[in-house]
């Protein structure tokens, strides 16, 4: 794996452990058109890395990610959206498809699209003092970059249309409570137990490690089947609304 060929995320090794982050922390790792172009490659370019078996995701900074760059929502339009939406697409089926286990260590907000990719990890470590939410709905537009599919696994329909229908944020230990994500941990513990779980992995049993999570893992490629094309068209039409652009400028106006 070319790690060079990459500007908004950042690679460390050590030994059979792999570490990305989302490296914009400058705009609390909010996803830019590059970032977005970046992520539909690198779930894949991982998956053929041999020397890879265990892998770590966080962001850079203070926050995991703050979902969808505002700004580079403003300006996009025809072939652009095109291409969004086919990079959204492949973003939420690679990462399913990843064969090595994937450990998100959410080390500050995670939302929108932080949430998502966060939430499809294999096991999801949150700091204390991190929020998630999926506030799609707020700037006008369905929550369609996988929210739809994971949450409702994860929490069940009933609450996964509470908080996607509202875009309200959950505290880590709410989170944690309704069985969102694995664990809470203070936010200096919470990089190191994740990539203290993933050399665990690492040094276990290939074959069982990996085949074991393609088991479980057909559940989600069944929500995703299921799910995501039906509700990225339905984000792609929102785009197009005048809903969507004063919800971004209300939206954008907020402290």
């Amino acid at each position: 794996m070319n790690h060079s060929s990459y500007e908004t995320l950042a690679f460390s090794q050590d030994g059979a452990v792999l570490t990305v982050k989302l490296n914009r922390p400058q705009t609390l790792n909010a996803v830019s058109s590059q970032l977005h172009t970046e992520l539909s490659r690198v779930f894949a370019d991982i998956a053929a890395d041999s020397t890879v078996d265990a892998v770590v995701l966080t962001g850079e900074g203070r926050a995991f990610s703050a979902g969808g760059d505002l700004e580079w929502f403003r300006t996009i339009t025809g072939p652009q959206l095109d291409t969004l939406f086919v990079e959204a697409r492949k973003i939420i089926v690679d990462l399913v498809d990843l064969p090595q286990p994937i450990i998100a260590a959410v080390n500050g907000a995670a939302a929108g699209l932080g949430a998502t990719l966060a939430l499809f990890c294999d096991v999801v470590y949150v700091a204390e003092g991190a929020k998630i939410a999926d506030p799609h709905v707020r700037v006008g537009i369905t929550a369609g970059d996988g929210g739809a599919a994971i949450w409702p696994l994860l929490v069940g329909p009933a609450r996964a249309k509470e908080y996607l229908m509202t875009g309200d944020s959950l505290t880590a230990t709410e989170a944690e409570r309704i069985g969102l994500v694995n664990k809470v941990l203070p936010a200096s513990e919470v990089l190191p137990a994740a990539q203290a779980l993933a050399k665990r992995l690492a040094q276990g049993s290939r074959p069982a490690v990996r085949s074991t999570k393609l088991s479980v893992n057909k559940l989600v490629r069944d929500a995703v089947s299921l799910v995501l094309d039906t509700s990225l068209a339905l984000e792609k039409e929102c785009f197009g609304t005048p809903f969507h652009k004063q919800a971004i400028e209300a939206f954008s106006k907020k402290p």
